[in-house]
């Protein structure tokens, strides 16, 4: 705990001007000094969300208390002091959960508050560690939001973050069987290594699956959305993502390396991810955010350089956008919806090299 004189002072540092930094250094060095417990001031730093929701010192300094928390030797300590009750796993849970929470009511009270959305990806990368579960638990509490709120790209580059993390931690798990198959090759008989190869291979097919139909009612949704909301370029933009890495999943597209990566710990903010994908060559055709270029380069092969030259293949997928957009053409009413659903058509004709 602290003094009660500690108080009153932390509190004009809540209403004080957020732009100054003098009230961020003050809360510091109170926590540094054990004058202030970490989990206080997350309750403190909330309020002050609350009048100034897209204040970048205040998310810079909840990230900083979080890192404290997260330290070697922080968690246990607070157990023992009695602040946390729970086991480290359900402690670290509930540190999620509540900082969703905060971004959610953050990103509520100011539009397009990418400050609070850049926090929630480090909150994944950092605390949740990009788990599957919290993934997907992520891309199922925030489909309301996003329908609520057609026009902030915020919400939606968020989604394009989680169903690329998904792929990525897909591809990764796949990798760690193949792996693993090559080290049991090597202690076990062919019999035991078929078996092994059967059930990794079935792994991975069960995985690819669930990928696909998460990308096809990501799909729906949008569909959905453009019908009901005409005339929002957000859900055109998040459109194209998602075909983008629809054609990458069924192995007709490389996952190309994003020219705006996801949020690290430099505190970088999501203030330049807004705007829409680029149009042009293959490869620039579509920035799929949350890859780094190390990841790009690493996967860089003949084969990806053969996939950027050639045209992708008619299929399904591509008709069906087509009627799509031909629907919406034919029945809309909308100025701004038909620009829109041209513009996505040229996009098509241009990305699929027909």
């Amino acid at each position: 705990m602290y003094p009660a004189t500690a108080e009153p002072r932390l509190h004009h540092c809540l209403e004080r001007e957020m732009n100054d930094f003098k009230g961020v250094i003050i809360r510091k060095e109170l926590i540094l000094s054990g004058t202030l417990n970490p989990l206080k001031d997350l309750h403190l730093g909330k309020l002050a969300l609350t009048k100034f929701p897209k204040s970048p010192e205040t998310w810079i300094h909840r990230r900083w208390v979080l890192q404290q928390l997260i330290q070697e030797n922080s968690l246990p300590s607070l157990a023992t002091k009695g602040n946390l009750g729970a086991a480290p796993v359900e402690r670290i849970h509930r540190l999620v959960q509540e900082e969703m929470d905060v971004c959610s009511e953050a990103a509520g009270r100011y539009p397009s508050n990418y400050n609070a959305w850049s926090h929630r990806i480090w909150v994944l990368q950092h605390l949740a560690k990009l788990t599957v579960k919290v993934l997907l638990d992520e891309l199922s509490s925030t489909k309301y939001w996003v329908s609520m709120h057609v026009s902030d790209h915020s919400g939606f580059h968020y989604r394009q973050f989680l169903l690329n993390s998904l792929i990525r931690r897909t591809v990764t798990d796949n990798n760690i069987l193949v792996q693993n198959q090559m080290v049991n090759e090597q202690n076990t008989s062919l019999q035991k290594e078929e078996e092994s190869a059967g059930t990794e291979a079935a792994c991975a097919e069960e995985q690819s699956l669930d990928l696909s139909r998460r990308l096809d009612e990501e799909m729906e949704l949008c569909s959905e959305l453009i019908d009901n909301y005409p005339g929002h370029e957000t859900l055109w933009c998040h459109r194209r993502c998602v075909f983008y890495l629809q054609q990458h999943l069924s192995n007709k597209l490389p996952l190309v390396s994003a020219v705006l990566s996801s949020v690290d710990s430099s505190d970088e903010s999501l203030s330049n991810s807004h705007h829409s994908p680029a149009t042009g060559h293959m490869a620039q055709a579509m920035d799929v955010d949350g890859l780094n270029e190390s990841s790009s380069k690493q996967g860089y092969t003949q084969e990806t350089k053969r996939l950027k030259r050639a045209p992708v293949q008619d299929s399904l997928g591509p008709e069906m956008e087509y009627r799509f957009v031909d629907k919406v053409l034919s029945t809309c009413r909308d100025v701004d919806q038909a620009r829109f659903a041209t513009a996505y058509r040229k996009w098509l004709v241009t990305f699929l090299g027909q």
